[in-house]
């Protein structure tokens, strides 16, 4: 029997890059991958559902599910980062800790994304700033947003407005017209992305006083894993539910083969270090003992507590109304890995 052709969206990323580049095969697959940056191949896969695999904002994949987009996901989360401890402030706002930014104007690339979620949960819960704390300002129209597909309105009692169509993150933050920025960092170096204006709107400014609120990442990253246990996930991927539906089967042989992709990048890190990174090994070192286990970890139940939080942030924020349970989210044969 020849073997089904699936189509793939997702962005680079060294432990998924052996599948995308047919190194690792799922059985009784024949992929054809297409890499995309993640805000765009997310907006493409929300608005024109055209990938039988996709990789998808987590929050904005439970939202969507929650209105009833038809997917199932993979407990495959591909890009983690600290993405509270990523904000910046302008020199001139006043601001020097987290407390500071109680009556801010802080800027994000959209409000529903899975690193504006985490923002505002660590915020509140690990720093005392509430969500109505702060004035939110949204990088991206809703003709580009996943909230204008998903049909995002900010939650009530929110301080919120869009940045003018003109302007971006950077000028913004550059010319001090909002005190701090989440975000800005993927937008500005996404080249060719249509989504994130930061890429193109560089605006003009002194970069130099743009500080990050967190001057250690190690240090905050550090405190963040040691109490919660895990590092949070931006994306996850997903299956289209009629691909599923036609060939069940088929959740289970690309779990493994995402599987074995991360396996075999593993396995050959230490040869992948660029060289002019002169302390990249001992750098690795460092974040091994610091991050014991496997800080990339995938499967339902390693990823649980994860799961659990972005649920619990994302109903208290209002941007769903109820709380699916974690089995709810996932295709039926990858419950159990």
């Amino acid at each position: 029997m020849p073997d089904v052709q699936m189509s793939l969206i997702g962005s680079p990323a060294d432990i998924v890059n052996p599948l995308f580049e047919g190194e690792v095969k799922p059985e009784g697959i024949e992929l054809t991958a297409t890499r995309a940056d993640g805000s765009t191949g997310y907006w493409r896969q929300f608005t024109f559902n055209e990938f039988d695999v996709s990789s998808l904002s987590v929050a904005s994949y439970i939202i969507a599910r929650s209105k009833g987009y038809d997917a199932v996901a993979l407990p495959v989360f591909a890009s983690r980062r600290f993405m509270h401890a990523e904000l910046r402030h302008h020199a001139d706002s006043g601001i020097s800790v987290p407390a500071d930014l109680k009556g801010k104007r802080v800027g994000v690339p959209e409000y529903q994304m899975t690193a504006s979620v985490w923002l505002r949960g660590v915020l509140e819960h690990d720093f005392g700033v509430s969500q109505y704390d702060i004035h939110w300002f949204m990088e991206r129209s809703e003709e580009f947003s996943h909230g204008g597909v998903t049909g995002f309105e900010p939650p009530e009692g929110i301080s919120f407005a869009r940045i003018p169509e003109t302007e971006s993150l950077a000028s913004m933050i550059l010319s001090n017209r909002i005190d701090a920025v989440s975000g800005l960092g993927a937008g500005a170096g996404a080249q060719g992305n249509v989504i994130d204006r930061s890429s193109r709107i560089r605006g003009s400014g002194d970069w130099s006083k743009v500080k990050p609120l967190f001057p250690s990442l190690i240090e905050e990253g550090s405190r963040f894993y040691s109490k919660y246990g895990f590092i949070p996930a931006t994306q996850m991927y997903t299956i289209r539910r009629s691909t599923y539906d036609k060939y069940p089967w088929a959740a289970f042989n690309l779990y493994d083969a995402f599987m074995r992709a991360k396996r075999r990048a593993e396995a050959t890190l230490n040869e992948r270090i660029p060289s002019f990174m002169v302390f990249g090994r001992e750098y690795m070192a460092q974040t091994r003992k610091l991050l014991d286990g496997d800080p990339f970890v995938y499967g339902v139940e390693a990823n649980r507590p994860m799961i659990q939080t972005v649920i619990d942030f994302l109903h208290e924020q209002h941007l769903i109304a109820e709380k699916p349970k974690v089995e709810e989210l996932f295709a039926p044969s990858v419950l159990s890995l």
